[in-house]
């Protein structure tokens, strides 16, 4: 696993690059580069939660810290017009550049059976 800051040991951290004009374009672009992806906050003990779930199941994911990015708030308002406008945006976890949905959806998929193959199929898991 790897992470820009020494601190982190949960996957990749990414920078959010600017890729177009379009926040939600960005989100569909920075989903789709790695097999698992979670937009995050550094400080949500959610975010924190998810990303220990796909750690200890052997997953390394590429995460976007959207509190240290300086275009993270955009970020952010892209994801809750994907969600639906529900609340509480983050996390936001894509598989194989598919929209899982925050934290209830990644947990009741873990729970009911489904995110182990949705992994495989992703490449995100071997087992």
């Amino acid at each position: 696993m790897h992470y820009q800051a020494a601190e982190y040991s949960w996957g990749y951290y990414m920078p959010v690059r600017s890729i177009g004009p379009d926040p939600l374009e960005r989100v569909v672009r920075l989903a789709s580069e790695s097999a698992v992806v979670i937009f995050s906050v550094s400080s949500c003990c959610m975010c924190h939660a998810v990303k220990r779930l796909f750690c200890g199941m052997g997953v390394n994911p590429t995460v976007y810290e959207l509190d240290q990015d300086p275009r993270g708030k955009e970020i952010e308002r892209a994801l809750v017009r994907l969600l639906g406008n529900s609340p509480g945006s983050v996390p936001v976890v894509f598989i194989g550049g598919k929209l899982i949905g925050a934290m209830d959806r990644v947990m009741a998929s873990h729970i009911n059976g489904t995110l182990v193959p949705l992994l495989k199929e992703a490449g995100a898991l071997w087992l």
